[in-house]
């Protein structure tokens, strides 16, 4: 039973519908159209209708989900038959087929490259190259064949007119090694002018290159060409220019040679010239009209004109030892021109199907060495055709699928009977339509149509297609399913024309005109002759016998019908002994259209392919049946016996409890390795049952799970928590044991242990090794004099602030503070007014003094002295004894602004505005820089009295003087002795030496 599709897509199988009637069946079928499920099941057979439109349901996601799959575990899909068919052969080493039926249009083709596609997919996992090789190539060959061998019709696009079955080999892993193609009835009359045309053809005309064209003599027009005018006016909707190339790439990528491509290219090229030849009479002579055409003949199939010119007007008689060349008349001649075309046109599909299978075969295959070799076939072949005008082919065709029919239904009871007495389940009789009385109406020795047929072919004399006709007349006039207007009264079919055979499919009426020609399929000897003798190699091996002398008398030839009915008594022993998978395609309307179900169109379709009685069959008592473990399996959740698990003897007794639980025992027979339901009811029941308890597993199942997923979550973070303490303590124990065995006699070392490389620490220890580090900083601390701790301090301060931002601090030298020893005949001066100012003022240290390049309040510069206790900032004037300028208390020192480069320039920032901005000078010896030492003092002794003083490091510094905003740039001047001050329009310019 298909899963995971609810009923409102209809039955996914129709063995499961409630009644078995054809009300129902079309029902369903509709509605699972209508709801683009195009795919159903009657047990193990799959029915498909054409969706007439690209749908999403092949992609690789999809292959994988039925990829080892049973039928029932997924919707109804091609690819779910498929994977049974190479299941049964590689599982079981069982040789299958896919047998694909349906009329023309119903999707035969395309469910044919699906299935092919699956298989390619699914195979070689080991990605062998010679294996990716054979599948390739089995893949490109339908390709091929569907341009040579398809035809546009009024009813389809891509219409196959051949029957093609091929085989597939696998080794015993699986893996595809190569395959084989018969085809079945090419239909000829595909080539010359009718409601069909050769898709090739066509590509050929429109998508072939300009320079290939030229060389072939082919104007880019198909209605140019008599042979495919009528199917060129129709508006195609194939890409022919991309078509084209690919069946060029395929037959490349199969192994055709270039000389073989080109040779094929002009015998299509030949066909179509062919048929663009007209024959006209001068008195008794017949003639060529256009006789241009048969240069370019001789010029494509590599022999000369006037030989060409010969076959077609002529034919060569023997008389005894005597020769003659008789004249064709118009008629005669027209017959044998589109006989030529359509014995060509066989000739080169035959030699292109054996050039395949030349390549694709199992090529030095032995069984002891390679394992066993099993085979998948797939047949895709016509399907049922019922036209208003039926001949030869479709007699053919219709006498193809009754042997199939036949065949479907004998195989189908015989499982099912098989299945039945294996259980040891009553059989059921089933009434059905045994067409077997039809097939021997067709195929019985002397006595059916085929041999009447040949019969007629075989008289001397002139034989008619009306004397055929009164043939069967006289032999089948009693025969129930045959009937014509002599033996029966019926209006519709015409005298001496018309007979009608009752197929299961329904009443079809056959016109006998030209079934004589087409059965004796006629061809002269002079085009074998004419073939034979070309220089092209390739078209010379199509053509062995015209190699025979023209006196040489030769074996009749099998007739066409009698060539048919051995290949298709070939075909069905072929597949009896093979497991067989049934794919029916359904035409849903003519129109193509996606939307449209035209239901008697369909009801026919499902009348002649007896999908109702496969219902049948397969309902035959029972509807629904499964081995015991897998339907415990299903179905255990529903019952407290089989739930989880049994501890029953057997599976068959826990299955027989599940349903007497149920209430299903009255419904249901035990065989020996399965259960069976009768009726659908009882199914969809325990259906409903098991979904309502899977929600209820469902939901325990996630509680159970989500409750196991947070303890294994709690576990591990638990021991993660674990190992990371136990790794820090290891990694804190190793680290200080390293640490104390580096250091273990850092006490006694002269630099405390700064020659000693540190441990690198863990991350919990970083800060550890900062206060370890400390240590030796306060040692080295504690052995300096007390009266050097406040410069120490000074440069510490003035390495944190200035870092990074000014390189020349002269942390090197020792920091005197005191710099009025620069010009020693005015230091008593300064002694004096300094001693006076500690009187006056109560200050307790000298910070720093020096003398100082400053700017007035008339915007000139002079020089000042500075003098900055712990109290005061004072500016002094030297030429006047240090008399004090000004007087600033440092608590009225916001902040400090020096420049980044080496000069000497120092603002002193101030909380009423009034910047004091100055140069330090009398520098002994030049170059030395006392910046780094007035920023250290200043900072250390704000950080002492625990207040805090800006320090800004930047060229301009942004000021204020006399409370309004004005810059202070520095700019360096080659030629200038001393730095200077000068007013520039945005505040000043302090000027430098360059050198």
């Amino acid at each position: 039973m298909a899963e995971h599709e609810s009923l409102e897509f209809g039955k996914a199988d129709f063995v499961l519908l409630d009644t078995i009637s054809m009300p129902e069946f079309m029902a369903n079928l509709k509605l699972r159209f209508e709801k683009s499920r195009i795919y159903s099941y009657i047990g193990e057979v799959v029915v498909s209708v054409n969706p007439y439109r690209s749908m999403n349901i092949y992609g690789r996601d999809t292959i994988e989900q039925y990829k080892g799959r049973e039928l029932y575990e997924r919707p109804p899909h091609l690819f779910a038959i498929a994977d049974a068919a190479y299941k049964a052969m590689k599982r079981r080493s069982k040789d299958t087929c896919i047998v694909i039926s349906g009329e023309s249009g119903a999707g035969k083709t395309e469910a044919s490259k699906y299935i092919m596609q699956y298989i390619a997919a699914i195979t070689n996992p080991g990605q062998r190259a010679e294996v990716e090789r054979v599948k390739n190539m089995l893949l490109k060959s339908n390709c091929v064949l569907e341009a040579f061998g398809n035809a546009k019709t009024n009813r389809n696009d891509n219409s196959s007119r051949f029957g093609k079955y091929m085989d597939i080999n696998f080794d015993f892993k699986g893996d595809p090694i190569g395959g084989h193609i018969n085809n079945y009835l090419l239909e000829k009359v595909s080539v010359v002018p009718s409601l069909t045309f050769v898709l090739l053809f066509v590509q050929l005309v429109l998508g072939g290159p300009e320079s290939l064209l030229r060389s072939l003599h082919i104007q880019k027009d198909p209605k140019a060409y008599a042979y495919i005018q009528v199917g060129g006016q129709k508006k195609s909707s194939i890409n022919d220019s991309a078509d084209f190339k690919a069946v060029a790439d395929a037959m490349k990528v199969i192994g055709f040679t270039q000389e073989e491509i080109q040779t094929v290219y002009k015998i299509l090229a030949a066909i179509l010239h062919l048929g663009n030849l007209k024959f006209g009479s001068d008195g008794d002579v017949t003639l060529i009209e256009n006789s241009k055409l048969a240069s370019v003949l001789g010029d494509l199939l590599s022999t000369r004109q006037e030989n060409v010119e010969k076959a077609l007007l002529y034919r060569t008689v023997a008389t005894g030892r005597d020769v003659i060349d008789k004249q064709h008349t118009e008629q005669e001649a027209s017959y044998g021109r589109d006989a030529l075309a359509k014995a060509i046109y066989e000739r080169l599909f035959c030699w292109i199907v054996g050039r395949i299978n030349d390549i694709i075969e199992v090529k030095d295959f032995d069984v002891k060495v390679h394992g066993k070799n099993t085979v998948i076939g797939v047949l895709d072949i016509y399907g049922f055709e019922i036209f208003q005008n039926n001949s030869f082919e479709q007699f053919c065709i219709n006498y193809c699928n009754e042997k199939l029919q036949q065949l479907f239904i004998q195989l189908v009871l015989q499982q099912e009977q098989e299945e039945y007495q294996r259980e040891g389940i009553p059989w059921k009789h089933i009434d059905y339509f045994n067409n077997q009385v039809i097939v021997d109406l067709v195929e019985q020795q002397h006595k059916g149509i085929f041999a009447i047929l040949d019969e007629a072919c075989m008289n001397v004399g002139k034989v008619t297609d009306e004397m055929f006709l009164q043939g069967l007349n006289n032999k089948l006039a009693k025969h129930a399913h045959f009937s014509s207007r002599k033996v029966s009264t019926c209006e519709s079919l015409e005298f001496d024309r018309d007979f009608r055979i009752r197929h299961y499919a329904g009443d079809v009426v056959y016109s006998v005109v030209s079934f004589i020609d087409k059965n004796k399929d006629t061809l002269f000897q002079d085009f074998k002759r004419l073939l034979y003798n070309s220089s092209n190699p390739v078209l010379k091996s199509m053509w062995p016998e015209g190699k025979l002398s023209i006196t040489e008398v030769t074996k009749r030839p099998l007739t066409a019908a009698t060539l048919f009915k051995n290949s298709m008594i070939a075909l069905v022993e072929n597949l009896a002994c093979k497991e067989p998978y049934y794919v029916r395609c359904i035409k849903p309307n003519d129109l193509k259209s996606p939307l449209l179900f035209e239901e008697e169109r369909c009801r026919h379709q499902v009348e002649y392919l007896g999908l109702l009685e496969n219902v049948r069959v397969r309902r035959a008592g029972f509807a629904y049946r499964q081995t015991y473990q897998r339907f415990l399996q299903r179905y255990k959740m529903i019952s407290t016996i089989t739930w989880p698990n049994h501890e029953l003897p057997s599976d068959q007794e826990a299955v027989k409890k599940l349903l007497q639980a149920s209430g299903f025992e009255q419904d249901s027979a035990y065989g020996k390795t399965k259960v069976f339901i009768r009726t659908p009811r009882t199914l969809f029941a325990l259906e409903d049952q098991r979904a309502q308890m899977v929600q209820r597993i469902v939901l325990f199942l996630q509680k159970i799970w989500r409750g196991t997923i947070a303890r294994i979550r709690y576990r591990r973070m638990r021991a993660s928590l674990i190992i990371i303490r136990c790794y820090r303590r290891y990694k804190v124990k190793a680290y200080i044991r390293e640490v104390a065995h580096r250091f273990h006699n850092v006490r006694n070392m002269k630099d405390y242990g700064k020659h000693v490389k540190w441990p690198i620490p863990p991350r919990v220890l970083r800060k550890f090794e900062e206060a370890l580090q400390g240590w030796r900083a306060g040692q080295l601390i504690r052995s300096l004099p007390p009266e050097d701790l406040p410069k120490v301090r000074a440069k510490v301060a003035a390495l944190e602030t200035l870092k990074g931002q000014r390189t020349d601090m002269a942390l090197q030298r020792a920091w005197e503070g005191n710099y009025k020893r620069d010009q020693p005949e005015l230091a008593s001066f300064f002694t004096l007014a300094s001693s006076e100012l500690q009187r006056k003022d109560k200050f307790m240290n000298v910070l720093f003094s020096c003398h100082v390049r400053k700017i007035n309040r008339f915007n000139k510069a002079e020089d000042r002295a500075i003098l900055i206790t712990d109290r005061h900032l004072y500016k002094m004037d030297p030429l006047k004894q240090y008399k004090v300028m000004k007087s600033i208390p440092l608590y009225n020192v916001s902040g400090l602004s020096v420049s980044p480069g080496k000069d000497q320039l120092v603002v002193f920032h101030t909380k009423d505005n009034r910047d004091l901005i100055v140069c330090l000078q009398g520098i002994e010896p030049p170059g030395e820089s006392r910046i780094g030492e007035l920023v250290g003092v200043i900072v250390s002794h704000f950080k002492s009295e625990m207040r805090k003083i800006q320090v800004n490091t930047l060229n301009p510094i942004q000021c204020s003087m006399h409370g309004k905003k004005c810059t202070i740039a520095v700019e360096t001047k080659i030629n200038q002795s001393q730095p200077d001050f000068v007013k520039s329009r945005a505040g000043y310019i302090l000027s430098v030496p360059g050198n």
